[in-house]
């Protein structure tokens, strides 16, 4: 399989592999897994929120 991804997408998997301590392909099926996850509770009626524990604010973090 390929991806073409941008020069800019590109260079957010490399950091966040290297972040990670992943492959590129390690964070890239990590990303499925966390839309799969996600995209199955938000069809099932749940929000996916971000809470800043320092503030305690919320945001919605809304998926398309």
């Amino acid at each position: 399989m390929t991806l073409n991804l941008s020069e800019k997408e590109m260079r957010v998997l490399e950091e966040l592999a290297e972040k990670k301590e992943l492959s590129k392909t390690g964070v890239m099926k990590l990303a499925l897994r966390l839309l799969q996850s996600v995209d199955a509770r938000v069809d099932l009626g749940s929000k996916l929120f971000i809470e800043n524990e320092a503030t305690r604010e919320k945001s919605e973090l809304v998926i398309l």
